[in-house]
């Protein structure tokens, strides 16, 4: 059973690869890449609330009360539960002394969330097949699915650090 110390790491080193997926995503759009804008994930999470899962394009939707905010708290809690995914796979021992493999495997593992999921119901396809360079857009998510795996190991290193 994890303890409250346990569950504060996995929702630190969540927002920390999340934060650090971030700014790959600011990089990238600094470089003219496009990058996901989070309001839409925003509307979409709020279309779901609504009962209303899959769009033919979600940037066409109804927009959201407040879906900027939504987006990003919505992007920040799945990063946190990932990180709860990468605790529950390798065990809490593994929050103490991190190793790079699972948190890389488990980063670039997640990708399978936008390509099968999100990106369907948005209105893009499964592996972002209906947008303009599908290819391109899949490389460019397991890229930064892999910086988020990164992220989760550069996170539980630098806690376990600070908890010592």
């Amino acid at each position: 059973m994890a303890s409250p110390e346990d569950i504060t790491r996995v929702v630190l080193m969540g927002i920390g690869a999340t934060a650090i997926m971030d700014v790959w995503l600011t990089l990238m759009k600094a470089l003219g890449v496009p990058t996901l804008n989070f309001a839409l994930v925003g509307r979409w999470v709020g279309h779901l609330c609504h009962g209303k899962f899959a769009h033919a394009s979600i940037g066409q939707a109804h927009p959201i009360q407040r879906e900027s905010e939504l987006g990003w708290v919505t992007h920040y809690a799945v990063g946190i539960a990932f990180a709860l995914l990468l605790a529950c796979i390798q065990g809490v021992a593994w929050l103490h002394e991190p190793t790079l493999a699972p948190a890389i495997a488990v980063g670039a593992a997640t990708v399978a969330v936008p390509l099968f999921v999100i990106q369907p119901a948005m209105g893009a396809g499964f592996a972002a097949a209906k947008t303009p360079t599908p290819a391109k857009n899949c490389l460019r998510s397991v890229i930064t699915h892999t910086v988020f795996g990164l992220g989760l190991y550069l996170s539980a290193v630098l806690i376990a650090w600070a908890w010592k």
